[in-house]
């Protein structure tokens, strides 16, 4: 595999839109249980806000050294501007929507010692207004890039996904999507799809061979319409699957911390070396190597060029 490509992709520009969150983590010491119940007393002693979901797949664009833009929904909150500052300092050029009927997506964990202790969820479905100007902010921004991620966390950004697809398609712009749920209907025509194995059995059922996974593969491919389908794996790798057939590598993780974000991280790394115009086996391989990378970080992480580039 040949060096990673950190000048052509520089110039590459990546248009992500998606469920945007914040990611909250307060971490502490815990030394005694709650006379109040029986729970751990968390004593907070450091507290630490990431960008999460859409937003950390931007995140990791611009990690690697592309020009990542960024729409998606935010609330009229603290949360909001806490994910327009951080877009801001990362580099990233958000075009985010806000919407003053319903809350930030915000997930905020509480951790003891490095070990999550709780984690509390504030998130609401947008209404249709939002919706229609996530539909214009993405026809406004399509003709100045050179892909398209679509990133589905299921809390509603990607409604109207369809209308998304075939915008970009009319645009000429290629379309990766990590997709949500059992139903990839809705993602048809897109140009990939990225499902990890527990989504890819929630779509196609369980396989009871890889021979039966490359059938069940090929045949949700075809349906989509898709040019290609990437299943990852977790410690089973990556498996490939296109016109050409099969394609599988080997997971590289020496030490597994937190798979949370290793997800954004390979949509984004393949979104970068497709952008440049990297076959897509070669992309899948420097995918799984960022993948490897950042699932020995705690929390949602990025790999940046370098990174991989002390890899080639």
């Amino acid at each position: 595999m040949s060096t990673f490509p950190v000048d052509a992709i520089a110039a590459r520009r990546i248009l992500v839109v998606g469920d945007v969150m914040l990611d909250r983590y307060w971490f502490g010491e815990v030394e005694r249980i709650s006379p109040e119940a029986p729970v751990p007393v968390v004593r907070v002693a450091r507290r630490e806000d990431r960008l999460g979901g859409a937003a950390n797949v931007a995140r990791n664009i611009v990690a690697l050294g592309a020009q990542a833009t960024l729409v998606g929904i935010v609330g009229s909150d603290e949360a909001g501007q806490c994910i327009e500052r951080l877009a801001s300092e990362a580099g990233i050029q958000a075009a985010l929507v806000a919407d003053a009927a319903l809350p930030t997506t915000l997930k905020m964990r509480v951790l003891g010692r490095q070990q999550q202790l709780l984690r509390v969820d504030f998130e609401e479905h947008p209404g249709a207004a939002a919706l229609d100007d996530i539909d214009a902010e993405v026809a406004s921004h399509l003709a100045g890039h050179d892909v398209v991620v679509l990133s589905d966390y299921a809390k509603g950004t990607l409604t109207r996904v369809q209308g998304l697809i075939a915008a970009a398609r009319a645009a000429g712009v290629p379309v990766l999507v990590d997709p949500k749920g059992d139903n990839y209907v809705p993602y048809q025509g897109a140009t990939l799809v990225t499902p990890n194995r527990s989504e890819m059995q929630q779509a196609v059922g369980r396989w009871q061979s890889e021979a039966d996974l490359d059938e069940r593969a090929q045949r949700l491919r075809g349906e989509l319409q898709l040019e290609a389908l990437l299943v990852t794996r977790s410690e089973q790798g990556m498996t490939l699957f296109t016109g050409a057939g099969r394609e599988h590598v080997d997971a590289q993780a020496h030490e597994v911390f937190d798979v949370s974000g290793a997800g954004d991280t390979v949509l984004a790394t393949l979104a970068v070396t497709r952008a440049v115009g990297m076959d897509w086996p070669d992309a899948m391989r420097w995918a799984n190597r960022a993948g490897g990378i950042v699932v020995g970080k705690l929390g949602t992480s990025t790999v940046s060029a370098q990174e991989l580039g002390e890899l080639s």
